[in-house]
């Protein structure tokens, strides 16, 4: 029997929630408000909320001194091309692992996920060189295949969990009625696991638009997307926050936006199979 909730629950856990999710929020909410304000409104103290003088000044001077539009382009460019080109190595290995399991699949599996673990500086200088004699270095096909590496083990694992709540038994009809394995996986199980593969399609693009530490050590001007972009303004000369702050807002407002409209989607995918 379902034990009842009373509304005085309800209400509590309601505004619990609600705080935790200003709490997270309440950076961006002030990274936003501080690409309004002038460098000294941004350094003021007390801090200035939200009476302060509104400026549009240092969005003009970002986009004067930054081609913004280039560098959203590699950032689209990078993310979904590595998205992409993840899926399409992952799907077939997460469908042997799911429905072809060997003796040492869940130790592959581990193996995979414990390379995450490992610092990525530890192997930032033999990538560079190998990128530098292959002529790798500042370009959007560099970093797509860096960024395809770094993120596949997640893709991986992610699609495993989704198809093992596929019923094998469905596979083996489809071959009963004389699929072939490409025709079984791109007309019975990629449909079946649509919720995953979107989630995990979302999940891997913000990975990748916010991925850092590879795109300034591997980039300069050619092939820097916007974590490249907001870097800039941050010089010796100083920390100009209010541009900083624009720039921030510029760089992250796309894939906030995306992440908005296609929350019921993450939620729907990340939760496949955890409700019978």
């Amino acid at each position: 029997m379902a034990r009842k909730v009373t509304n005085t629950r309800k209400w509590i856990f309601t505004c619990l929630a609600w705080g935790v999710a200003l709490l997270i929020f309440f950076p961006i909410l002030w990274t936003i408000l501080t690409s309004f304000k002038t460098e000294g409104d941004a350094v003021a103290t007390p801090p200035k909320f939200l009476f302060f003088d509104w400026t549009l000044a240092n969005y003009r001077e970002v986009q004067a001194r930054s081609d913004y539009f280039s560098h959203f382009m590699n950032s689209v460019i990078i993310a979904l091309g590595s998205t992409a080109l993840g899926l399409l190595v992952a799907i077939p290995a997460a469908w042997a692992m799911a429905f072809q399991p060997g003796k040492q699949t869940k130790n592959v599996l581990m193996w995979m996920l414990s390379t995450k673990m490992m610092p990525a500086v530890g192997v930032l200088i033999p990538i560079y060189i190998l990128f530098q004699r292959m002529g790798l270095l500042d370009s959007r096909t560099g970093v797509l295949i860096v960024l395809m590496l770094m993120n596949l083990p997640i893709i991986i694992w992610m699609l495993y969990t989704y198809f093992r709540e596929i019923p094998g038994e469905i596979l083996e009809a489809s071959r009963m009625d004389g699929a072939s394995l490409w025709n079984e996986i791109r007309y019975v199980l990629t449909p079946m696991a649509v919720p995953g593969i979107a989630s995990t399609m979302l999940l891997n693009i913000i990975l990748a638009w916010n991925e850092a530490f590879w795109t300034l050590n591997l980039t300069t001007s050619r092939a820097a997307p916007l974590t490249t972009f907001i870097a800039s303004y941050s010089s010796p000369e100083g920390l100009f926050y209010a541009k900083l702050s624009a720039a921030s807002t510029m760089a992250i407002a796309p894939i906030l936006i995306m992440g908005w409209f296609s929350q019921k989607q993450l939620v729907r995918g990340l939760t496949f199979g955890a409700v019978k």
